[in-house]
């Protein structure tokens, strides 16, 4: 692929519009732009994630194949009418949540976000792919939205979750229990 940005900056937004990739104009606000939008928040959340040096292998692998997947979720979003992610998109994340999940002690409670730093920075990006989520469940209440993005994002944040937990033990961190009227 050769040069595609050429030029940073086009000032075609600056009347609060952006071009969608089938070339339409829209509001920098539409619930389109802040669906996509939203989607890559969380892939630069991962992104932070993903700069910790301490990470394990199996973590760092799966976590780059899932900015890619979202660069195609994000793609998908922007192209109305546009098909990239596929349900093996999906099927492959819930394998690594399984496989995450598997050496991991039950929880009886819910954990507070923490752990140390890699672990905290993931349950950060669990937040931020929960909201995805709903701007994207917002944006297919009003347009058509194929229910494999919102299935995705569901599925991403609870591998996100586990991935917290897997952080935590990773980085000698503790998992706090939240406890009811402390």
């Amino acid at each position: 692929m050769g040069n595609r940005l050429s030029r940073i900056y086009t000032r075609t937004g600056d009347d609060g519009t952006t071009g969608l990739g089938d070339g339409n104009r829209v509001a920098k606000d539409s619930i389109r732009v802040e669906a996509y939008g939203t989607v890559d928040e969380a892939n630069s959340a991962i992104g932070v994630v993903l700069a910790h040096t301490t990470l394990p292998e199996a973590v760092r692998r799966c976590l780059t194949d899932v900015q890619h997947d979202l660069f195609e979720l994000g793609g998908e979003l922007c192209i109305p009418g546009h098909t990239a992610v596929r349900a093996d998109f999906i099927d492959r994340l819930e394998h690594e949540l399984d496989a995450f999940n598997e050496d991991l002690p039950r929880l009886k409670e819910f954990i507070l976000p923490g752990g140390g730093p890699a672990a905290a920075a993931c349950h950060l990006a669990r937040t931020v792919v929960r909201r995805a989520e709903r701007r994207v469940t917002t944006l297919a209440a009003a347009e058509a939205v194929r229910p494999e993005a919102i299935r995705y994002l569901n599925r991403l944040s609870d591998l996100l979750f586990v991935i917290a937990r897997v952080l935590s033990r990773a980085e000698n961190g503790e998992e706090v229990l939240w406890q009811r009227d402390r």
